[in-house]
Protein backbone atom coordinates (compact mmCIF):
# COMPACT_ATOMS: atom_id res chain seq x y z
CA UNK A 1 0.00 0.00 0.00
CA UNK A 2 2.84 2.33 0.91
CA UNK A 3 4.78 1.69 -2.22
CA UNK A 4 1.39 2.86 -4.46
CA UNK A 5 1.01 5.76 -2.47
CA UNK A 6 4.43 6.61 -3.02
CA UNK A 7 3.87 5.62 -7.32
CA UNK A 8 1.02 7.58 -6.93
CA UNK A 9 2.24 10.45 -5.41
CA UNK A 10 5.13 10.32 -8.09
CA UNK A 11 8.62 11.74 -7.30
CA UNK A 12 10.49 14.80 -6.42
CA UNK A 13 12.08 16.74 -9.71
CA UNK A 14 15.97 15.95 -7.96
CA UNK A 15 14.70 12.23 -7.72
CA UNK A 16 13.54 11.76 -11.01
CA UNK A 17 16.35 14.01 -12.75
CA UNK A 18 18.58 11.12 -10.70
CA UNK A 19 16.55 8.12 -11.88
CA UNK A 20 16.48 9.03 -15.78
CA UNK A 21 20.34 9.89 -15.52
CA UNK A 22 21.29 6.84 -13.64
CA UNK A 23 18.95 4.09 -16.08
CA UNK A 24 20.78 6.60 -19.10
CA UNK A 25 24.71 5.49 -17.78
CA UNK A 26 23.32 2.07 -16.90
CA UNK A 27 21.86 1.73 -20.25
CA UNK A 28 25.01 3.15 -21.80
CA UNK A 29 27.40 0.91 -20.26
CA UNK A 30 25.66 -2.21 -20.64
CA UNK A 31 25.26 -1.30 -24.25
CA UNK A 32 29.09 -0.89 -23.99
CA UNK A 33 29.59 -4.31 -22.51
CA UNK A 34 27.06 -6.07 -24.86
CA UNK A 35 28.14 -4.24 -28.10
CA UNK A 36 24.72 -3.44 -28.60
CA UNK A 37 23.53 0.38 -29.88
CA UNK A 38 22.89 2.53 -26.60
CA UNK A 39 19.55 3.92 -27.96
CA UNK A 40 18.34 0.49 -28.08
CA UNK A 41 18.75 -0.32 -24.81
CA UNK A 42 17.77 3.73 -23.83
CA UNK A 43 14.12 3.06 -25.66
CA UNK A 44 13.59 -0.28 -23.68
CA UNK A 45 14.74 1.26 -20.52
CA UNK A 46 12.38 4.47 -21.06
CA UNK A 47 9.53 1.97 -22.06
CA UNK A 48 9.94 -0.24 -18.99
CA UNK A 49 10.52 2.54 -16.51
CA UNK A 50 7.80 4.78 -17.88
CA UNK A 51 4.35 2.97 -19.34
CA UNK A 52 5.11 -0.18 -18.21
CA UNK A 53 5.73 0.21 -14.48
CA UNK A 54 4.96 3.46 -14.33
CA UNK A 55 7.98 4.81 -11.78
CA UNK A 56 8.40 7.61 -13.99
CA UNK A 57 5.58 9.91 -15.56
CA UNK A 58 7.04 13.48 -16.86
CA UNK A 59 3.65 15.23 -16.40
CA UNK A 60 3.28 13.99 -12.83
CA UNK A 61 7.46 14.21 -11.72
CA UNK A 62 9.02 17.48 -13.20
CA UNK A 63 5.49 19.12 -14.40
CA UNK A 64 6.40 22.73 -16.08
CA UNK A 65 10.15 21.81 -16.55
CA UNK A 66 9.09 19.25 -19.08
CA UNK A 67 8.04 21.60 -21.86
CA UNK A 68 11.75 23.36 -21.68
CA UNK A 69 13.37 20.53 -21.46
CA UNK A 70 11.98 18.51 -24.36
CA UNK A 71 12.84 21.67 -26.36
CA UNK A 72 16.03 22.23 -25.28
CA UNK A 73 16.68 18.06 -26.27
CA UNK A 74 14.86 18.76 -29.49
CA UNK A 75 17.61 21.34 -30.07
CA UNK A 76 20.40 19.05 -29.26
CA UNK A 77 19.42 16.06 -31.30
CA UNK A 78 18.53 18.29 -34.14
CA UNK A 79 21.64 20.43 -34.31
CA UNK A 80 24.48 19.13 -32.29
CA UNK A 81 25.18 17.12 -36.10
CA UNK A 82 26.49 20.75 -37.32
CA UNK A 83 28.76 21.24 -34.47
CA UNK A 84 30.49 18.20 -35.98
CA UNK A 85 30.33 19.09 -39.94
CA UNK A 86 33.65 18.54 -41.46
CA UNK A 87 32.93 19.71 -45.42
CA UNK A 88 36.59 18.01 -46.14
CA UNK A 89 34.62 14.73 -45.39
CA UNK A 90 31.78 15.53 -47.11
CA UNK A 91 33.41 16.32 -50.72
CA UNK A 92 33.73 12.36 -51.25
CA UNK A 93 29.99 12.07 -50.56
CA UNK A 94 28.71 15.13 -51.73
CA UNK A 95 26.93 14.09 -54.80
CA UNK A 96 25.35 10.90 -52.68
CA UNK A 97 24.15 13.05 -49.88
CA UNK A 98 22.20 15.84 -52.59
CA UNK A 99 20.83 12.96 -53.66
CA UNK A 100 19.31 11.91 -50.83
CA UNK A 101 18.08 15.16 -49.35
CA UNK A 102 16.80 16.73 -52.84
CA UNK A 103 15.19 13.89 -53.93
CA UNK A 104 14.99 11.40 -50.64
CA UNK A 105 13.31 13.95 -47.93
CA UNK A 106 10.45 14.79 -50.32
CA UNK A 107 9.73 11.34 -51.20
CA UNK A 108 10.54 10.47 -47.60
CA UNK A 109 7.52 13.19 -46.34
CA UNK A 110 4.89 12.56 -49.40
CA UNK A 111 5.32 8.60 -48.46
CA UNK A 112 5.10 9.15 -44.91
CA UNK A 113 2.03 11.46 -45.22
CA UNK A 114 0.13 9.09 -47.39
CA UNK A 115 1.16 5.94 -45.09
CA UNK A 116 -0.40 7.90 -41.99
CA UNK A 117 -3.25 8.91 -44.37
CA UNK A 118 -4.33 5.94 -45.79
CA UNK A 119 -2.57 2.98 -43.23
CA UNK A 120 -2.95 5.14 -39.88
CA UNK A 121 -5.97 6.97 -40.85
CA UNK A 122 -5.01 10.08 -39.60
CA UNK A 123 -6.07 13.56 -40.52
CA UNK A 124 -4.62 15.12 -43.84
CA UNK A 125 -3.62 17.68 -41.10
CA UNK A 126 -1.80 15.37 -38.68
CA UNK A 127 -0.43 13.34 -41.65
CA UNK A 128 1.51 16.21 -43.22
CA UNK A 129 2.94 17.38 -39.64
CA UNK A 130 4.07 13.48 -38.63
CA UNK A 131 5.45 13.12 -42.44
CA UNK A 132 7.18 15.92 -41.84
CA UNK A 133 8.97 14.81 -38.92
CA UNK A 134 9.51 11.19 -40.21
CA UNK A 135 12.12 12.69 -42.39
CA UNK A 136 14.79 13.09 -39.37
CA UNK A 137 16.88 10.37 -38.56
CA UNK A 138 19.21 12.35 -36.93
CA UNK A 139 23.33 11.56 -36.11
CA UNK A 140 22.54 10.65 -32.41
CA UNK A 141 21.04 7.53 -33.60
CA UNK A 142 22.78 6.78 -36.49
CA UNK A 143 26.32 7.23 -35.34
CA UNK A 144 25.69 4.52 -33.11
CA UNK A 145 24.06 2.39 -35.17
CA UNK A 146 26.49 3.01 -38.03
CA UNK A 147 29.22 1.87 -35.65
CA UNK A 148 28.01 -1.67 -35.04
CA UNK A 149 27.24 -2.28 -38.35
CA UNK A 150 30.79 -1.27 -39.51
CA UNK A 151 29.54 -0.57 -43.30
CA UNK A 152 32.17 0.41 -45.63
CA UNK A 153 33.59 4.00 -46.03
CA UNK A 154 31.09 5.49 -48.86
CA UNK A 155 27.80 4.06 -47.35
CA UNK A 156 28.53 5.01 -43.92
CA UNK A 157 29.77 8.66 -44.66
CA UNK A 158 26.51 8.51 -46.86
CA UNK A 159 24.38 8.05 -43.96
CA UNK A 160 26.16 9.99 -41.58
CA UNK A 161 26.00 12.75 -43.84
CA UNK A 162 22.25 12.66 -44.62
CA UNK A 163 21.01 12.09 -40.76
CA UNK A 164 23.00 15.58 -40.47
CA UNK A 165 21.52 17.23 -43.11
CA UNK A 166 17.60 16.07 -42.82
CA UNK A 167 17.80 16.95 -39.15
CA UNK A 168 17.01 20.89 -39.47
CA UNK A 169 14.81 19.88 -43.23
CA UNK A 170 12.74 17.60 -41.75
CA UNK A 171 12.07 19.66 -38.37
CA UNK A 172 11.42 22.62 -40.89
CA UNK A 173 8.91 20.66 -42.88
CA UNK A 174 6.79 19.56 -39.60
CA UNK A 175 7.26 23.56 -38.60
CA UNK A 176 6.20 24.43 -42.08
CA UNK A 177 3.55 22.32 -42.21
CA UNK A 178 1.89 23.41 -38.68
CA UNK A 179 2.23 26.61 -39.32
CA UNK A 180 0.16 26.14 -42.85
CA UNK A 181 -2.68 24.64 -40.66
CA UNK A 182 -2.62 27.62 -38.25
CA UNK A 183 -2.84 29.97 -41.00
CA UNK A 184 -5.35 28.66 -43.02
CA UNK A 185 -7.62 28.24 -40.04
CA UNK A 186 -7.40 31.72 -38.60
CA UNK A 187 -8.01 33.04 -41.96
CA UNK A 188 -10.88 33.17 -44.03
CA UNK A 189 -9.93 32.86 -47.78
CA UNK A 190 -6.72 30.88 -49.00
CA UNK A 191 -5.04 34.27 -50.46
CA UNK A 192 -4.75 35.89 -47.21
CA UNK A 193 -2.97 32.39 -45.59
CA UNK A 194 -0.63 32.18 -48.32
CA UNK A 195 0.20 35.97 -47.63
CA UNK A 196 -0.02 35.54 -44.27
CA UNK A 197 2.47 32.10 -44.47
CA UNK A 198 4.87 34.28 -47.43
CA UNK A 199 5.71 36.78 -44.99
CA UNK A 200 6.31 34.56 -41.59
CA UNK A 201 8.48 32.64 -43.68
CA UNK A 202 10.32 36.05 -45.74
CA UNK A 203 10.70 37.74 -42.22
CA UNK A 204 12.02 34.36 -40.27
CA UNK A 205 14.97 34.02 -43.26
CA UNK A 206 16.05 37.81 -43.20
CA UNK A 207 15.97 37.86 -39.17
CA UNK A 208 17.68 34.24 -39.33
CA UNK A 209 20.27 35.41 -41.95
CA UNK A 210 21.19 38.80 -39.98
CA UNK A 211 21.32 37.05 -36.82
CA UNK A 212 24.06 34.19 -38.21
CA UNK A 213 25.85 37.27 -39.96
CA UNK A 214 26.26 39.21 -36.50
CA UNK A 215 27.52 35.88 -34.52
CA UNK A 216 29.75 35.39 -37.57
CA UNK A 217 31.08 39.09 -37.17
CA UNK A 218 31.43 38.83 -33.45
CA UNK A 219 33.84 35.81 -33.56
CA UNK A 220 35.90 37.20 -35.86
CA UNK A 221 36.13 40.42 -34.62
CA UNK A 222 36.84 38.62 -30.81
CA UNK A 223 34.04 40.90 -29.44
CA UNK A 224 32.72 37.59 -27.33
CA UNK A 225 34.81 35.35 -25.36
Amino acid sequence: MAVETAMAEGLSPVMAFALVGGIGVGAQWLAWRLRMPAIVLMLGAGLVIGPLLGLFDPGRDIGPLMQPMISIAVAIILFEGGLTLNFHHLRSAAEGVRRLVVVGAPLGWLLSTLALRYVAGLSWEASLVFGGIMIVTGPTVIAPLLRQARLPRRPAQLLHWEAIVNDPIGALAAVLAFEMILVMRATETMGDAVLDLVLGISLATALGIAGGWGVVRAFRRELVP
